[in-house]
């Protein structure tokens, strides 16, 4: 599953993604080589602690975020927040959580791309395309397979942000006519 819809009301949509079962797997899989090794070896305690804390690592470092987007209409804005486990425990719980805010009135479009995931073949992940010229993945993952999930969860935030054709080239205008004033006052 690509997000879940945590909340939805007419202003607000709180969209959630935590790490799928695959990530999961491979976290229990890689610990449990580091414990086993640990087991079965005849080293010293020191080795057999190394080789826990490092299948341990590995196995974080493949550990998917945890995401969540926040679109507020109230406040004009969206929040776009990350949750990594892997870089919490490098730095001691100081860091971890990233966060990205943009305007709402910014989004000018909603895609869904595909991209190569490396030995697994096409992920897809949805992009939020700003009225600067940025585009701004809406997850930092793409999701193996199934392009339907995501192009579900794109025609919502199309819809919710009101991204029709129509709505689109009239705040273009207002946007322009806007920076028309200002330069004829400057």
């Amino acid at each position: 599953m690509y997000m879940q819809v945590e909340s939805r009301t007419g202003t607000l949509l709180h969209l959630k993604r935590n790490p799928s079962i695959r990530s999961w797997s491979l976290l229990v899989g890689i610990s449990s080589v580091g414990l086993a090794a640990a087991y079965y070896s005849t080293d010293s305690w020191a080795w057999k602690l190394f080789y826990v804390a490092g299948c341990l690592f590995v196995a974080l470092q493949n550990l998917e975020d945890w995401e969540e987007a926040i679109f507020d209409k109230k406040a004009g804005k969206a929040v776009l927040k990350t949750f990594n486990l892997y870089k919490k425990v490098l730095t001691f719980c100081k860091g971890g959580q990233e966060q990205v805010v943009v305007l709402i009135k910014e989004i000018r479009d909603v895609n869904v791309e595909e991209e190569k995931v490396r030995y697994f073949g096409k992920g897809y992940l949805i992009v939020l395309r700003l009225v600067t010229g940025i585009s701004h993945p809406l997850t930092q993952s793409a999701v193996l397979g199934g392009r339907s999930d995501v192009e579900a969860v794109a025609k919502l935030l199309t819809t919710f942000l009101d991204l029709n054709l129509a709505g689109f080239h009239s705040r273009i205008e207002e946007e322009s006519s806007d920076s028309e004033e200002i330069l004829a006052n400057e």
